[in-house]
């Protein structure tokens, strides 16, 4: 029995000798296999680290996830999977391939980084078409507003490429690794790898997560779960979807249009401002990137826009008016004001839809027998308008160089002073000849970058002060530069002169006895997009040392993302000359409840408005492009699923936040279908099949 025992602890430990020993083995043959993996790998892994590098530098930068590791995980799979495909390539070519790459990976960077920075939201395809609007005119405002030094920080990658491949290429590395690398393994285990990793994302994803992916118009949402690469890449087949969208997809689209407006309530609802305005003319003034807080804003006793604040107080001034534009900025809020719809989640209205059929104030107010025209002191080819304003019922459009003398410009083209001072003549014209009119004037000159206001205005934007001279006992003014020499201070210059060209435009008016019948409608279409830096030193400046609070003083005023969202409103304001509407709208608004609310005032209305009478709803919503809400209670961000409440003391249920994001998503959805699926013009044309029938 002993001797069993002896022999069974001997073979027992010898047994596992030999477990050891192989675990050895095996774990010198991984370590051996990783070593020459890398050393037969390292421009690979130079292109992917590097591309995952920049890919969180960029979402740093921009949308500050700084911890969560799903995006990471999801770039780093695109960029196996691209890299894979390098490995079919002899190696001494493939510095090419992945250069290549890595200058593709790059720019998505910087144009990405770029594009947040000035529009706070990620570059698409769908711009495109549109480069010669974003460039044509304005390489000022390219060269003064685009590049900063961070954005040049994405190049390192292509430099680090560079170097590792000279290095590389001086030990004939190439050569070495040609007579052992067998391309097309390599290249599957790579794509296996990938695949791997795109598993593990995927089982993380939501059904909201698949559903924002796939409709594409929250993408701050999309870059922070999904990684830059993955957004871009679904962002190419979200622009050629677009294209094609048309062929396909259209009874689905259809339906969901029909049930909307099958529940949709039109019934009319009259109040104290019903046909108000009927039988009047009406001048609607589109303010360029005129923000709504500069109407309380002054210096040195100065107000910044006086004649402006004058008309507020004089006639109906919607304090908290919103403008709900996309990538078509000006163009967007053109559209949205005209047709109660939202911007094109993919492209622009103005250049990629614009022959579609729409609903719009021109053609509603045409029925009534009004001539309708527009002016602009830009191209007319600029954002299309020659004949996105003939589709949206314009009888004519007066632009730049066919209708205007270019005796004096500013930035993009004619100076609001002379554009105002040329169109007077043309509406006096008008009037004479018709019993109506509906004009919009579309402003110019305070069109970022704002410095070219540098000459044409002496508004001072510094801080004057009294302090005691010491040496002789009395008092002296002193002068702190303040908002001198920054961007927001030059937008302080450039929107007062927008309101001085404005007083005169009323003056001669009047003068032309213009104004005894007509109502004056002026809206911002967007908000300067300044950044949050230009705020802080407005509201944390100290003249005496020329400084900033810190940020720990109790006086110090933190612009954070909610306070900037906040303050992107801008004037929205219906005054008359003999003052019969007066009074401050403090309910919340948007761009697409001018329509209803002033159709309301003129007898005109649409049934495919998506927004509303706002003196006929209890509590309105504004509903921006990315999916983000805005009520009397609360902003929401669809981005990362949280809100503001306005006011602290309030409260909202779970079921309030559901119910309004329900509403934001589908009035983006339906708006998007009636766009792309020409709609309106199918269901007229169905309409007009059945009553032949």
């Amino acid at each position: 029995m002993k001797r069993k025992i002896k022999y069974d602890i001997l073979y027992s430990d010898e047994g596992d000798k030999m477990k050891l020993d192989m675990i050895i083995d095996s774990i010198k043959k991984i370590i051996a296999f990783i070593k020459q993996y890398f050393k037969t790998n390292i421009l690979f892994m130079a292109f992917v680290i590097s591309s995952v590098i920049n890919a969180c530098i960029l979402r740093f930068v921009t949308v500050k996830n700084y911890f969560d590791i799903r995006p990471v995980i999801a770039d780093l799979a695109i960029v196996l999977i691209v890299g894979a495909f390098g490995y079919f390539i002899k190696p001494k070519h493939q510095f090419r391939y992945y250069l290549t790459w890595s200058i593709i990976f790059t720019l998505i960077c910087l144009i990405n980084s770029i594009y947040y920075t000035n529009f706070l939201s990620y570059a698409s395809f769908s711009l495109l078409e549109t480069l010669t609007q974003v460039f044509s005119g304005i390489t000022g405002a390219v060269t003064e507003n685009i590049m900063e030094l961070k954005d040049f920080c994405y190049i390192w990658q292509i430099i680090v490429i560079i170097f590792v491949h000279r290095k590389l290429k001086k030990r004939e590395y190439y050569e070495y690794v040609a007579t052992i690398e067998i391309g097309k393994v390599r290249a599957l285990n790579t794509m296996v790898a990938g695949l791997i990793f795109i598993g593990m994302f995927i089982s993380t994803l939501t059904s909201t997560d698949i559903s924002r992916l796939d409709k594409q118009w929250n993408r701050e949402y999309i870059v922070m779960r999904f990684g830059i690469y993955t957004y871009q890449a679904n962002d190419l087949v979200a622009t050629l979807k677009a294209q094609i969208n048309p062929l396909f997809g259209y009874d689905e689209h259809a339906k969901a249009f029909r049930e909307f407006y099958e529940t949709k309530d039109n019934t009319h609802k009259t109040n104290e401002y019903t046909d108000v305005l009927k039988g009047m003319n009406v001048i609607a003034i589109h303010a360029e990137s005129m923000q709504q807080f500069v109407l309380d804003t002054e210096f040195n006793g100065e107000p910044v826009a006086p004649n402006l604040k004058r008309l507020a107080s004089e006639g109906l001034y919607f304090s908290n008016f919103y403008a709900q534009e996309s990538v078509g900025t000006s163009s967007d809020s053109e559209f949205t004001f005209n047709t109660s719809l939202m911007p094109a989640s993919s492209g622009t209205v103005f250049v990629s839809y614009f022959d579609r059929e729409y609903v719009t104030i021109p053609k509603l107010l045409k029925e009534q027998g009004y001539y309708t025209f527009s002016m602009h002191g830009n191209n007319g080819s600029f954002w299309n308008r020659l004949s996105a304003h003939q589709s949206l019922g314009y009888d004519k459009f007066y632009n730049y160089k066919n209708d205007f003398e270019i005796d004096e410009t500013i930035g993009l083209g004619l100076t609001d002073k002379s554009f105002f001072r040329q169109a007077v003549p043309y509406i006096k014209e008008i009037s004479e000849q018709n019993k109506n009119f509906y004009g919009v004037l579309i402003m110019l000159t305070n069109h970022t970058p704002f410095s070219d206001i540098t000459g044409h205005t002496d508004y001072e934007v510094n801080y004057k002060y009294q302090m005691l001279d010491e040496e002789t006992g009395e008092m002296k003014e002193m002068v702190a530069p303040y908002m001198e020499g920054t961007k927001l201070g030059n937008y302080f210059k450039s929107y007062h002169y927008a309101d001085e060209a404005l007083g005169q435009l009323l003056d001669d008016l009047d003068a032309e006895g213009l104004l005894e019948n007509t109502a004056i409608v002026i809206y911002g279409d967007h908000d300067a997009k300044l950044k949050t830096s230009e705020y802080k030193r407005f509201y944390n400046y100290v003249p005496e040392t020329n400084s900033l609070l810190p940020s720990d003083d109790p006086a110090y005023v933190n612009v954070d993302y909610y306070t900037y969202e906040l303050n992107r409103k801008v004037p929205f304001i219906i005054w008359t000359k003999n003052k019969n509407l007066q009074g401050e709208i403090t309910k919340v608004m948007g761009m697409y409840d001018v329509l209803p609310t002033l159709g309301n005032m003129m007898g005109f209305s649409s049934n495919y408005a998506l927004g509303h009478d706002i003196f006929s709803v209890d509590e309105n919503v504004v509903v921006f492009p990315d999916g983000n809400w805005l009520t009397d209670k609360m902003y929401y961000n669809q981005s990362n699923d949280t809100g503001k409440l306005l006011n602290p003391d309030d409260t909202v249920s779970v079921e309030y936040i559901e119910k309004y994001t329900e509403i934001a998503d589908q009035t983006i959805s339906i708006s998007d279908s009636i766009i792309v699926y020409d709609l309106i013009r199918k269901t007229k044309e169905a309409q007009e099949l059945l009553g032949q029938e």
